[in-house]
């Protein structure tokens, strides 16, 4: 199982090199689930889900509307569709950067069939005026039109057909209260047990074709960083170094082999996690030290270092974030092999033996 949202510039790209060429985007779309039944893991929102839309085809009534919350990579873009294959209803797919001006928005509403499902990726980035069109829109299904500008400016009502919005964002968060109480269900995405993961690497196998043992799956499902889109790619890599170097099969050591090749060591760490971690440990000594220096000691923007690298170090417990700044954790030191330096004799320390050179 994955579902691949388009606005997303997601970690797991940097896992088999600069981003997923077309044939790999076609691959995925066909790993994609169809329906309900073919979707691994999520059980509680598959279990409420599944109740919706059963529901709304009984009442033979449109679908309420579905906001789907979570990480990229764990199948937001994917239930949108089995919503509308559920629902037997055509889906139209847009995303939150692309709707800047309310117009923009009224011209795919007016446009929508009865019943339709919209599919509104990264909605938290869509702009205020569209965001207050879509407030009418989805409680009365109608949107009032402005014709003219100034004191001459007309607003006309125009009359929506029913649809189902459903609304996908990596950041619950920033959506305003109004917006996300108009949501008939909501669903928050949760990251993927190893277990789960070896169900989607053995079911992706399968429709590509490539031969795996269960130890083989285990090692890629290890080393997927609970998302099932990485665990996907990560698959598809280890079946051309398997085709390439062995005689196809996937076992434990060639999936091992592959990934050294593509610096994805065994907790799931690629290269750039691995360089946040080792700079914060040898340059500055485990911190605490300040989001920028840490961006620059490693040559990358302070936004990919935040926004890409840190939320997965600090779900592994490698790296926590203080009001000092970024400091390692003792599972940091163990991962790479290091000693944490002990506490210094005089001088300015922080308490633990670390240098306070750095704020947040």
């Amino acid at each position: 199982m994955t579902g691949y949202d388009p606005t997303d510039t997601p970690a797991e790209e940097r896992l088999v090199g600069s981003g997923a060429d077309r044939e790999d985007q076609a691959v995925e779309v066909a790993l994609r689930p169809k329906d309900l039944g073919e979707f691994i893991g999520q059980e509680k929102v598959r279990e409420q889900l599944d109740l919706v839309l059963r529901a709304a085809r009984a009442r033979g009534a449109t679908a309420d509307h579905v906001l789907l919350s979570g990480a990229p990579g764990l199948g937001k873009t994917t239930l949108s569709m089995i919503i509308a294959a559920e629902m037997g209803a055509p889906i139209r797919i847009t995303s939150g950067p692309a709707i800047q001006h309310a117009g923009d928005l009224a011209a795919i509403l007016s446009s929508l069939q009865e019943g339709e499902v919209l599919f509104l990726d990264e909605i938290h980035r869509m702009s205020r005026p569209a965001e207050e069109m879509l407030y009418m829109a989805m409680e009365d299904f109608r949107v009032d039109v402005i014709v003219g500008k100034g004191p001459g400016a007309t607003a006309i009502p125009l009359e929506l057909p029913p649809f189902t919005l459903v609304g996908a964002t990596t950041r619950a968060g920033l959506l305003p209260p109004p917006l996300r109480d108009r949501f008939g269900f909501t669903a928050h995405m949760e990251f993927y047990e190893p277990h789960e993961l070896k169900r989607v690497v053995h079911r992706s196998a399968h429709l590509l074709d490539v031969e795996i043992d269960p130890a083989g799956a285990a090692e890629i499902a290890g080393r997927s960083r609970g998302t099932p889109r990485i665990a996907n790619r990560l698959l598809r890599r280890v079946r051309d170094y398997a085709q390439v170097k062995a005689d196809g099969l996937i076992t434990r050591e060639i999936a091992g082999a592959a990934l050294a090749v593509y610096e994805v060591d065994a907790r799931g760490l690629d290269r750039l996690d691995r360089a946040v971690l080792e700079a914060l440990l040898k340059l500055f000594g485990g911190g605490p030290v300040g989001l920028s220096t840490l961006a620059v000691a490693v040559g990358e923007e302070r936004e990919t270092v935040e926004e890409v690298a840190e939320p997965f170090l600090v779900r592994e417990g490698l790296l926590a974030r203080t009001p000092r700044g970024r400091v390692a954790t003792p599972a940091a030191w163990a991962h790479l092999g290091l000693t944490a330096p002990g506490s210094a004799p005089g001088g300015a320390g922080n308490g633990n033996g670390q240098q306070d050179l750095f704020g947040a």
